[in-house]
């Protein structure tokens, strides 16, 4: 135990001095018992023989009594006591030592807890402590004592080590046995595996065979129902033929008597005959009813819950087409969500390129010579803030622009409304006072970018193209609400200002009327579809070609164009990245300056895509041979001359935007249109090659 617990004995000298005592008296009273035991202790106890004088233990059995000797009565009833028991009197019980060794022991060997481990070496050590407690208090015996403890805990102790070093080899062979008892299982476990697997084939198997037993007997079941039904047929034949044979056997009986000799035996032959062929015939007749009874619950038990096989073949059909369907939308999600993690990363760069520009022009700014003091036309643009939202972020040249523009039109801070007749434009169509809020280019670009993606959203929603001009006025009410006349008039002031960018002028086209909306979508398409095959070119997704794939990426997307022109993309792509022949970063084509402007890569497939399709429409002008009008036929004719690849879906379309009509009444349309008007129709849609040109060409 950590504590031990020592009980207090009483003095050495006071034990000899009552065993001295006791031995004096013995030697009186021979062969007289004699309990010892300091007053109030009792903590050992005693049995001394008085002609020896001797210590013995004290005897377990005794409770409450001693034996007492050498009892004397007095001439006055008193009773006297001989040797030891006359100075400690009367009948002694258990020492009081004795009684707490015991009920210390019986503590601490209720405390153990027979679960705990070595709970045999605990119940030892408390009865090490008490026969250490036991030694301790007697002085005289205790070397003893200490002798006999230590040769038990030696002999012990070795008696140990002997079990120990008998019991390592057998520990080193049950490790060995334990690991080949592992490997064993895992071989066992192994083979139950191997095993399973045979089994699960062989149900499979089994399975199969199962199905192709029950396909077999569906099919011998069918089979006998049809020979079961051709029986019948049969049977049925062979009644009829057996009663038309005695039909005739009959007539001719009668034929030859004559119609008054036949026989009266005959006829009643024939009258006894007629109800037996009757009652046979019935009978015959039940027993088909019954079997065919018999037939049809049979069939519709088995065949209640079955599915027609037409309904089933349908049901899988429209199953594989759905199973198909969603492998595409799930490869175009996948693609989808490919671009959109390639755009991201886009602009993850663009933002630390703008950020590193940004440090770059910061530095600049403090390196460059000194600037014009631009604020001081702060007073006459009408304040610092006016002039802050015309200034910031525009180089000196814009600036010197900005400037000149305000002053030549400083007066004209509104806008007079230009009525609601069918003659204005129908964004335009609003009356009063206008405010002017002069809008810079990037909000005009960043407006119309608003409009073409709500624009294509809607489209999508309603199957159907939208008129561009209805649709810009619903978007500005929507957005400004009663300042929508306002925001009307400043966008357009603010194209026709930026006349010179490229998406600008192309709205304003189409807004107009001069272009159509296809032209729009066509390079939308185009530009789209060469960053799809440049990601799908980029297997390790690090957003890096090489120039010889890149080349190849720029063939697949425009499999028409010549060699030269794809030398020309190839070398402005360079160029536009500082690329010398290394790795190209495709992505950072993509991105746009601070006025949302492309770069002059993106701006060359635009511009070789309008060049492309003035040059097709010059093979058609040709291809009509100077004809001053055409018809519908003779401009089909033209086409499918010079584009063989064309399909006759969009060759509908593009006849229909030619002739401006709708595509039911193109059959019928015979009205001749002069060449010039229709190609010039022609010239403001999206009309591209469809595939190679024919040989003669």
């Amino acid at each position: 135990m950590s504590t031990q617990k020592y009980i207090r004995l009483p003095p050495l000298s006071s034990f000899e001095r009552l065993s001295s005592e006791c031995q004096h008296n013995a030697e009186k009273r021979t062969g007289q018992q004699v309990a010892i035991g300091g007053p109030g202790s009792c903590r050992a106890s005693t049995r001394v023989g008085c002609t020896s004088g001797y210590l013995s233990t004290w005897p377990a059995h005794v409770t409450s009594q001693v034996i007492q000797q050498g009892r004397r009565y007095t001439s006055g009833g008193e009773i006297r006591n001989h040797g030891c028991g006359d100075e400690f009197g009367g009948p002694v019980g258990k020492p009081r030592f004795l009684e707490q060794l015991e009920s210390y022991l019986k503590k601490e060997l209720q405390a153990l807890d027979p679960q705990q481990p070595k709970v045999q070496e605990r119940k030892l050590q408390a009865y090490r402590e008490v026969f250490g407690c036991f030694i301790e208090d007697f002085k005289t015996y205790k070397p003893l004592l200490c002798a006999i403890k230590n040769e038990y805990e030696i002999t012990l102790a070795a008696y140990l080590r002997d079990q120990i070093r008998e019991l390592e080899p057998l520990r080193a062979r049950l490790v060995v046995v334990s690991e080949q008892c592992e490997k064993r299982i895992l071989g066992l476990r192994e083979e139950e595996r191997v095993e399973i697997r045979a089994l699960k084939q062989e149900r499979q198997h089994h399975q199969k065979v199962i199905e192709n037993m029950r396909e077999t007997q569906s099919a011998l079941q069918t089979q006998v129902c049809c020979l079961q039904a051709d029986l019948a047929a049969q049977y049925l034949m062979y009644r009829e033929e057996c009663d038309a044979r005695k039909l005739l056997i009959a007539n001719i009986s009668s034929m030859s008597y004559g119609p008054d000799e036949e026989p009266e035996e005959e006829q009643e032959e024939v009258e006894i005959e007629d109800p037996v062929k009757e009652k046979l015939a019935l009978k015959v007749c039940r027993e088909d009813l019954t079997k065919a009874q018999v037939e049809l619950n049979r069939l519709h038990a088995e065949y209640g819950d079955v599915v027609p096989r037409r309904d089933w073949e349908t049901l899988d059909h429209t199953h594989k087409e759905n199973l198909l369907k969603l492998e595409t939308l799930q490869k175009d999600f996948d693609q989808m969500k490919a671009e959109y993690n390639t755009l991201l990363e886009v602009h993850k760069q663009v933002t630390t390129q703008r950020d590193s520009l940004q440090g770059e022009l910061e530095g600049f700014k403090e390196a460059s010579t000194p600037r014009p003091e631009w604020e001081q036309c702060a007073g006459v643009l009408g304040g610092s803030e006016r002039w802050a939202d015309l200034s910031q972020g525009q180089s000196s040249q814009r600036r010197l622009e900005i400037l000149l523009a305000e002053l030549g039109g400083k007066n004209s801070e509104f806008f007079t409304g230009l009525g609601t007749s069918d003659d204005v434009p129908i964004y335009l169509r609003y009356e009063g006072q206008l405010k002017n809020h002069r809008l810079k280019k990037n909000a005009v670009v960043r407006i119309l970018k608003e409009v073409w993606k709500e624009k294509v959203m809607e489209d999508g929603r309603r199957n159907e193209s939208s008129n561009l001009p209805k649709f810009l006025r619903q978007h500005l009410e929507s957005q400004y609400g009663e300042k929508a006349g306002e925001w009307a008039y400043s966008l357009v002031e603010g194209i026709c200002q930026h006349q010179k960018d490229d998406s600008v002028s192309l709205f304003n086209d189409i807004l107009t009327g001069k272009v159509d909306e296809s032209v729009y979508h066509g390079q939308t398409h185009l530009l789209s579809n060469l960053l799809k095959v440049l990601i799908h070119s980029d297997i390790t997704e690090s957003g890096m070609l090489s120039v010889q794939d890149f080349r190849d990426d720029l063939q697949i997307a425009f499999p028409l164009k010549r060699a030269q022109d794809i030398d020309e993309l190839v070398t402005t792509a360079q160029a536009e990245l500082d690329n010398n022949g290394g790795s190209l970063p495709y992505q950072r084509l993509y991105t746009e300056d601070a006025d949302g402007k492309h770069k002059d890569f993106l701006n060359l497939v635009k511009k070789q895509a309008s060049t492309e399709r003035h040059m097709y429409i010059s093979q058609l002008r040709t291809q009509l041979g100077g004809k001053g009008e055409v018809t519908v036929a003779d401009l089909r004719a033209a086409f499918k001359n010079i584009d063989p690849s064309l399909d006759a879906t969009t060759l509908d379309w593009v006849l229909t935007m030619a002739f401006q009509i709708h595509q039911e009444e193109l059959e019928q349309h015979t009205t001749q249109m002069d060449t010039e008007l229709a190609l010039q129709h022609l010239l403001a849609v999206d009309v591209t090659r469809a595939g190679p040109a024919p040989q003669q060409d």
